[in-house]
């Protein structure tokens, strides 16, 4: 077979994603294991949209609804906006999808933050752009050099706040400033995919009603304070004209029956989230502790994840973890050969992974 697909498809590195738990414990001969590799919640779904979910199944027969309505009115409650606003997707994903469909043409400028989340990337050289990664500054993003790359033919800004992978924050004071150093043409993206775990008081936080005027776009996500991550549904807080191109390229159906019905409900069941981040507080601290005792150096993060330097190749800590049953994640990909990642479990899972690496180290 020939097929004659353009360079710029063939020069993307596809996304990796963590495997399942079934399959590491297949391929590895262990049990039990524990996941603090993908950043998931370790509670589980909202018991709200649980519930959500088992009244919808009857329907399943029916489309669902092209349009979104409730879903789209309930995010605009919460969030203090108008509908008009709003766009939903099947995980924030679908919106930097749309978003750079929308916007960008073969030769247009994308701009990211480096190391960051891949999506940003994989999209913008789907579409034919010339990404321009610019390098943290340290673990943080340099809104400064940011600035100064940009172009007029700069046509989409991504920012991660909170970063992913380094769990670092911009503080909107910071932001105001690199926003008026921006050409109008120039639209900017903050992905608040983890904003429900931050604990700095001066973290920028997008998508208020004042922010609708500017060519500025908020994603947000049911993944992880929610627990929603295999539903996949998320959405986009923008300018009610960029809303209405989004919604002339996505697809009608881009977010299943089910997935609209456990969002809707998982916005109602406020104790469920107040309880994911009262013991993600609660077990970055432990896990900090726990580090100290151990002598490591970690990063501290506005998460549910953080960075540790286990101080020799990533890639070795984990496999070795993986034999000890606890899945991690190598950094190596990220520019970061000599750190894991790891997010918040519950209690047990937290002490397990302590010991588990304490195992490992003192073989190494």
């Amino acid at each position: 077979m020939k097929l004659n697909i353009p360079d710029y498809i063939q020069a993307i590195a596809p996304y990796v994603p963590g495997k399942p738990l079934e399959a590491l414990e297949r391929e590895y001969g262990i049990r039990d294991s524990v996941k603090l590799a993908s950043n998931e919640n370790p509670l589980g779904p909202s018991p709200k949209a649980l519930a959500a979910i088992r009244q919808s199944l009857a329907a399943l027969h029916r489309y669902p609804d092209g349009a979104g309505h409730t879903l789209t009115e309930k995010i605009a409650t919460v969030n203090g906006v108008p509908p008009a606003n709003v766009v939903i997707g099947n995980g924030s994903d679908d919106i930097i999808a749309l978003l750079v469909r929308a916007l960008v043409r073969p030769g247009d400028g994308v701009m990211v933050p480096y190391p960051s989340f891949l999506m940003y990337d994989i999209s913008a050289h789907a579409a034919g752009a010339r990404v321009d990664a610019v390098p943290l500054k340290g673990l943080a993003m340099d809104l400064d050099a940011m600035a100064e790359r940009v172009t007029d033919e700069t046509r989409l800004v991504f920012i991660c706040n909170p970063n992913n992978p380094t769990g670092t924050v911009i503080h909107r004071e910071a932001f105001n400033a690199f926003m008026k150093r921006l050409p109008e043409s120039a639209v900017v993206v903050v992905d608040e995919a983890y904003i429900e775990f931050v604990r700095d008081p001066l973290c920028l936080k997008t998508g208020r009603t004042e922010d609708l005027d500017r060519p500025l776009v908020t994603l947000r996500t049911f993944s992880k304070v929610y627990g929603l991550a295999g539903l996949r549904v998320g959405y986009g807080i923008m300018p009610a004209a960029l809303a209405e191109m989004l919604h002339r390229v996505r697809q009608p159906f881009n977010v299943n029956s089910l997935a609209q019905a456990a969002a809707v409900a998982a916005l109602d069941d406020r104790e469920f989230l107040e309880r994911t981040v009262d013991l993600v507080h609660r077990g970055l601290d432990t896990l900090y502790e726990g580090l100290d005792a151990l002598g490591l150096t970690y990063h501290r993060s506005e998460t549910n994840f953080f960075l540790i330097d286990v101080a020799q190749p990533a890639a070795v800590i984990f496999e070795k973890m993986l034999r000890q049953g606890v899945i991690v994640r190598s950094m190596q990909a990220y520019g970061f050969p000599h750190h894991i990642r790891i997010n918040v479990g519950l209690e047990a899972e937290n002490q397990r992974f302590l010991k588990a690496l304490e195992t490992v180290l003192r073989a190494s």
